[in-house]
């Protein structure tokens, strides 16, 4: 079999809260947004009667898509990069210091930015739901 990269999803509980997001403060594009349901999709994501609207944003060459479900489950507790399972984004800019003092106020970060021992800059920022998106400078 030979794989490519489609998308890298995640799943939030309010998909305008989230677009904004990561149009508005992560600089993406959105590039579609769609609804989907019926029955094969439901069974295909293993969820009786859902159906989900969808929004796709590019990010330099890989495709993000954000999702919101009905019915929406459980959300999943915070977890520490460090446990198997642990998610996260990554995404490249240009200057990390300019992002980060642009940042709005409401904008949770794990810390200011560091430069790890390979050269490369890190920020880690939380998104409206949680996830953890990584923002580096190489």
């Amino acid at each position: 079999m030979d794989a490519t990269a489609h998308h890298y999803a995640v799943t939030v509980s309010d998909l305008e809260r989230a677009v904004e997001f990561y149009r508005d403060v992560l600089g993406l594009d959105v590039l579609s947004r769609f609804a989907v349901g019926g029955e094969a999709f439901a069974t295909g994501v293993g969820v009786d009667g859902a159906s989900a609207d969808f929004a796709h944003l590019d990010a330099g060459g890989a495709r993000i898509e954000l999702v919101e479900y009905a019915p929406e489950g459980d959300a999943v507790a915070e977890s520490d990069l460090n446990r198997p399972g642990a998610t996260h984004l990554g995404l490249e800019v240009e200057d990390l210091d300019a992002v980060y003092e642009g940042l709005p106020d409401d904008v949770e970060t794990l810390a200011a930015p560091q430069t790890t021992e390979s050269g490369t800059r890190i920020l880690f920022v939380r998104d409206p739901e949680g996830t953890l998106v990584e923002l580096l400078e190489t």
